[in-house]
């Protein structure tokens, strides 16, 4: 009997421990789930606010608000410091057709022509692309505004530039909402222009990517130079942080502090190209 005893207690305690075990990963499941789930919460700023970018005081700007997309215009440079734009999973499959007519501006001082761009050697470079705007004319026609485009070597305008503008669709249907802001990188000592109007030419542009609606949030960089790409888009890949110290422009300043701070830290492009959609 005493072994029988002893024998049924140790199954007792067996089964006591598992269930302690089982309670405590129930637990820990649900407190690692409240914690992302509050993560994500936290970013109710409005997306207008996070398309919005701080300047280093050395580039002039103007602001123009076009359909679908921002840019801060820069009259000295003949291009812009930055277009700003989101990519909506509602809007990527638009059916409006590929603009083919690139246009002056003739509100903005300053703005470049088509004529400077004939047999200059650079491609007309889409800041905010054409492949984002397919879902309004207007936005469309807008994207072919010359305030919108830069110089570009065709070695990086037809492929990194363009794989990235391809990625960025891709992600957006897994994340919902994309921020995305982009543009050349000005403070560079830049002594090339093209054209009458004399169109500085950019050594190197930046991207900045932030997935707001992410559990959890997430944001990535990259810094290209204006020629081919060494080892394509992931080996261009850097933290926001770094886009920041290059450029000397502040993004997303809106999010509350602690997740600015923790997702503009980040480079980890194998997440975002790897992550499913939730």
């Amino acid at each position: 009997m005493g072994r029988r005893h002893s024998h049924h207690s140790k199954n007792k305690k067996f089964l006591f421990s598992l269930i302690i075990i089982f309670v405590a990963i129930a637990i820990g499941s649900a407190l690692w789930s409240t914690c992302h789930t509050k993560q994500a919460a936290h970013i109710s700023t409005p997306e207008s606010d996070l398309l919005q970018v701080k300047l280093p005081t050395a580039l002039d700007q103007q602001l123009i608000n076009y359909p679908g997309f921002t840019v801060s215009f820069n009259p000295r440079h003949h291009q812009p410091n930055y277009s700003a734009w989101q990519i909506n999973v509602n809007n990527i499959d638009g059916n409006i057709p590929r603009g083919k007519k690139f246009t002056t501006d003739p509100n903005i001082k300053g703005c470049a022509t088509t004529n400077d761009y004939r047999n200059s050697g650079y491609d007309r470079g889409h800041m905010a692309p054409a492949g984002d705007m397919k879902w309004d004319q207007q936005a469309m026609d807008a994207c072919f505004n010359l305030t919108n485009i830069c110089p570009q070597a065709k070695s990086l305008n037809t492929k990194a530039w363009k794989n990235l503008e391809t990625k960025c669709r891709q992600w957006a249907r897994r994340d919902s909402v994309l921020i995305v802001i982009c543009g050349p990188i000005l403070t560079d000592r830049l002594t090339k222009t093209i054209g009458d109007t004399h169109i500085t030419v950019p050594d190197r542009f930046f991207k900045v990517i932030l997935a707001p609606y992410a559990n959890p949030p997430r944001a990535i960089g990259f810094i290209m130079p204006n020629g081919t790409v060494p080892g394509g888009i992931q080996q261009a890949a850097v933290s926001v942080d770094e886009v920041e110290a290059t450029t000397g422009m502040d993004f997303f300043s809106s999010l509350p502090d602690d997740i600015e701070t923790q997702v503009e830290a980040q480079c980890d492009f194998p997440k975002w190209e790897y992550t499913k959609k939730r």
